[in-house]
């Protein structure tokens, strides 16, 4: 999955990666970002998730991406455009078995006829799990039950039905394609246990600013904090035109030299104040890790009351990236 710019941490770097590891299979969102992809996938399916929509079929095919068919118009308008062309053209069958999102519903894929598909070259059918990072459940094996019995319909159609959580439903789940995500970028797939997966982003600001403050002198705006012991002050410049969510002031860390320092105040639009009073020769220029190692994604996310994907896919473009064996 490189939806969302690579989960906010750059699609077209994380693609190349990928690609040079064996992966052959990548989905995006939207067209948009499948078109930039394709460039740097000249072998791979690229399958866009938001199918075929109004107007997008002449793009599709030009840069041949494979759209998840997610509805009966959009099968017959891409088996049509097959025919006018005179060849079958690939896309995925989305079956929709309890999102009720997108997918082809039941009454959809009772009505599909074998002439719908007829200019159309199946490479997978799919679907999505509504709870799959909850492995107890009950509509796991429901959609499950629905999905084969619905698969059945296409014999010799590959299936894909996991994403990051399923994958680690155990072999029940697993199918002839995968979908990690999450997974990926290291956000963890399994939070009823710890994080199998390593850390894959770090995101780090240096200090600009050393300000000490007395006792009971506020910081920030309506000073919302008020230091209650001398207290050094460094300012970082990150805020909540990076992504950095503003309902973490008070609540979040940051961590300078391994030991964990609280941000204090509000989170303005480009700088947050962090008390590095316990961080003996803290220093302008100094590097503090916002995420990372010492400061999980997930536990940012738990303060922020929102997941580890709005995290990172709200960081900022005003962060310089940096890719390691790339």
């Amino acid at each position: 999955m490189l939806k969302a710019d690579g989960y906010g941490l750059g699609g077209v770097e994380i693609a190349a990666a990928l690609h040079d590891a064996g992966c052959r299979h990548f989905f995006t969102a939207h067209l948009s970002e499948a078109v930039t992809l394709r460039p740097h996938l000249p072998d791979a399916m690229v399958c866009v998730l938001h199918g075929a929509g109004p107007g997008d079929i002449e793009t599709l095919v030009e840069h041949d991406i494979a759209p998840a068919l997610g509805t009966l118009a959009e099968v017959i308008a891409w088996n049509d455009a097959g025919a006018q062309r005179g060849r079958a053209l690939p896309a995925l069958l989305h079956i929709d078995t309890g999102m009720n999102r997108t997918g082809l519903s039941a009454a959809e894929l009772a009505a599909l006829r074998g002439q719908h598909l007829s200019h159309i070259r199946l490479l997978y059918v799919m679907t999505h799990l509504v709870s799959a990072d909850d492995p107890g459940a009950p509509l796991n094996l429901t959609q499950k039950a629905r999905f084969e019995a619905a698969a059945a319909k296409f014999p010799g159609v590959p299936r894909s039905l996991a994403n990051s959580s399923a994958i680690f439903l155990g072999a029940d789940f697993a199918s002839d394609l995968a979908r990690p995500g999450a997974a990926l970028y290291g956000i963890n797939p399994t939070p009823w246990a710890e994080n199998p997966m390593r850390p894959v982003a770090t995101l780090r600001a240096r200090i600009m600013a050393l300000r000490d403050v007395e006792a009971g002198a506020g910081v920030g705006y309506d000073h919302q904090w008020v230091a209650a012991r001398p207290t050094r002050i460094a300012t970082l410049p990150v805020g909540y035109a990076d992504g950095y969510h503003r309902v973490l002031g008070g609540r979040a860390d940051v961590a300078l030299g391994g030991i964990l320092c609280p941000v204090v105040g509000r989170v303005s639009m480009d700088l947050i104040t962090v008390d590095v009073t316990d961080v003996p020769g803290a220093a302008i220029g100094d590097w503090c890790e916002v995420i990372g190692p010492d400061v999980p994604v997930e536990d940012l996310a738990a303060l922020a009351g929102t997941n580890g994907y709005e995290i990172l896919t709200s960081l900022g473009r005003r962060f310089h990236r940096v890719y390691r064996g790339v």
